[in-house]
C-alpha cells in the first residue's frame, strides 16, 4: 500500500470536517446571493410602482389641462376684478418678486374638472379616484406673432387675449403632476 492511503485510514476523522465547512460556506454563498436578487427585484417593483402612479396622474391631469383650455376657447368665463374666485384668476397688474406663483400659493382656488378617473392600482377591486384641479390666469393681450403689434396700420387679428391654464393632480400619497399650457383666444 502507498503512504498516501495508510494515512488517511489511520485517521478517518480528519477529513469528515472540510466537506460540511465547504458545504456551510456555498450555502452562505447562494443565501448572500438570493438576497441580493430579492432586494433588487423589490426595487424594480417600487420603480414600476412609482411610474404606473406618475402615468395615471399625468393622464388625470392633462385630462382637467384640456377642459380648462375648451372653456377658454368657448368664451364666457367671467374672471374676478382682481384675486382669484373658483379656479379664474384676473390678470396680475403689479408683479412684485416675493408674490408667490399662483399654482403653488395655498391660497390660490382651484376648480375639480369635471373629469375623474377611477383606477384599481393594486388589482384588488378597490378603485382610488382621483380628481384633477385647474386654475385659469389671464394673461393680458399679447402679440398672435412676432412684430405684427409694430405694423402701421396694426392687423386686426394681431393682437388677442393671452390665458395661462395650470392643472394638477393633487392626490394624497400619489405622484403629483403639474402641466401648463398658454392659450390665446381669437
Amino acid at each position: 500500500m502507498s503512504q498516501m492511503s495508510r494515512s488517511s485510514r489511520a485517521h478517518p476523522g480528519r477529513q469528515r470536517g472540510v466537506a460540511l465547512l465547504v458545504v456551510l460556506i456555498l450555502l452562505l454563498v447562494m443565501t448572500l446571493l438570493g438576497l441580493a436578487s430579492l432586494r433588487g427585484s423589490l426595487m424594480e417593483e417600487r420603480m414600476s410602482a412609482g411610474l404606473y402612479d406618475r402615468s395615471i396622474g399625468f393622464q388625470a391631469t392633462e385630462a382637467a389641462l384640456r377642459e380648462a383650455e375648451a372653456l377658454v376657447a368657448a368664451g364666457g368665463l367671467v374672471f374676478p376684478a382682481n384675486g382669484c374666485l373658483a379656479g379664474l384668476c384676473a390678470q396680475r397688474i403689479d408683479v412684485s418678486t416675493t408674490e408667490l406663483a399662483r399654482w403653488v400659493d395655498p391660497a390660490t382656488p382651484w376648480r375639480n374638472a369635471t373629469v375623474a378617473l377611477a383606477v384599481d392600482s393594486d388589482g384588488d377591486g378597490t378603485s382610488i379616484a382621483t380628481t384633477p384641479q385647474f386654475v385659469v390666469e389671464q394673461m393680458g393681450e399679447a402679440p398672435n406673432w412676432p412684430g405684427c403689434d409694430r405694423e402701421i396700420p396694426i392687423n386686426p387679428s394681431c393682437v388677442s387675449p393671452r390665458f395661462r391654464v395650470t392643472a394638477r393632480s393633487n392626490e394624497a400619497n400619489r405622484a403629483q403632476v403639474f402641466l401648463q399650457s398658454t392659450v390665446s383666444t381669437p
